[in-house]
């Protein structure tokens, strides 16, 4: 019994001589592990007459009360210091100034796209957009692209699974053809947009890509009109001293159809073209499908690539860093 006294007296001292939550552990798997003391007193109770065992269990347990409540104790005031500990070294210094963190920007297709969109609208055009998925009336019949036309196939044209003849637009001239059937001239609108189309990824070319077509119809409209608002374009994007030049092309749904080059100085002093658009008269054909009478009304269509814009006015070779995301080719611009 005396023994248990004193192991109970260095037991509440080293319990209250503990200065962290580990030593407070220590102290536990001291004296009441299962090669302490204690333990050996326990197991020394089976040579003990029946009154004495008796009177050591009484003893035992009120060790085990006193350790115990000396331990939580302990415990609660050790876990709450270690706890301001922490809040303190975590403490954060709300008057310092916060780190710099770099001002966002758009993504350089987002900023060709509205300096484009600028340009036409200070010339008169107001935007005009429709749905991405979009049926084969819009996407093609209106357009004057016959049923056995090569565009039409699955190997160009992504086809929605499950709905009839419903595509993923492969250009934005839908949105031409509704305005048209929805719109009395004049009409002078650009559509831009995301359009798709069943090509492999390389470095010029992408299943996604983005657009800006241009449609004006009204009376009297002629080829020099069309020259004229793509001349300024040109000049706008890429500098006032910027020429371009009309080569003839065939598209279903104008007539006549060119494509269009811009003016370049190369390295060296070289001079060239740059094919960066089609465009042309709105066949009559195209009217007439949307209700406007060719007799009375006609009007020129343009459509433009933004990331070839985008590629020609910022030096980008490769269509898919326009893609990936990469931090490094974004910090650029």
């Amino acid at each position: 019994m005396n023994d248990l006294d004193a192991l109970q007296r260095d037991a509440l001292a080293a319990i209250e001589a503990a200065e962290h939550l580990d030593d407070l552990d220590e102290v536990r798997v001291r004296f009441t592990g299962k090669r302490s003391d204690l333990t050996a007193i326990q197991k020394g109770m089976r040579d003990l007459e029946p009154e004495e065992r008796k009177a050591r269990g009484q003893a035992l347990n009120a060790f085990r009360e006193a350790f115990q409540a000396a331990f939580d104790a302990r415990y609660e005031q050790l876990q709450g210091a270690a706890l301001r500990e922490r809040l303190e070294a975590e403490r954060l210094d709300l008057t310092l100034p916060p780190r710099r963190v770099p001002p966002g920007r758009p993504h350089l297709l987002t900023q060709v796209e509205q300096e484009m969109l600028d340009v036409f609208i200070g010339m008169g055009f107001r935007v005009a957009e429709g749905p991405e998925a979009e049926s084969g009336s819009y996407n093609f019949d209106l357009l004057n692209i016959e049923p056995d036309h090569p565009a039409r196939q699955e190997m160009d044209t992504i086809y929605v699974d499950g709905f009839d003849d419903v595509v993923l637009r492969t250009h934005t001239s839908p949105v031409q053809s509704r305005v048209m059937t929805t719109s009395e001239p004049p009409i002078a609108v650009v559509c831009p947009g995301r359009t798709y189309r069943a090509d492999a990824v390389d470095a010029t070319h992408s299943p996604v890509f983005s657009q800006i077509e241009g449609l004006y119809v009204a009376e009297d409209v002629h080829m020099a009109h069309l020259r004229g608002t793509l001349l300024a374009f040109a000049r706008a994007m890429f500098g006032a001293d910027r020429e371009i030049r009309l080569r003839p092309s065939f598209f279903p749904f104008t007539e006549p159809s060119a494509e269009v080059d811009v003016s370049f100085d190369g390295p060296g002093g070289n001079h060239g073209w740059l094919e960066i658009l089609g465009a042309g008269m709105v066949d009559p054909n195209v009217l007439t499908f949307c209700g406007i009478d060719p007799d009375r009304y006609s009007g020129f269509a343009f459509g433009i690539g933004i990331e070839r814009v985008a590629m020609l006015r910022h030096q980008v070779r490769d269509i898919r860093e326009l893609f990936e995301a990469d931090a490094r080719f974004l910090a650029r611009f």
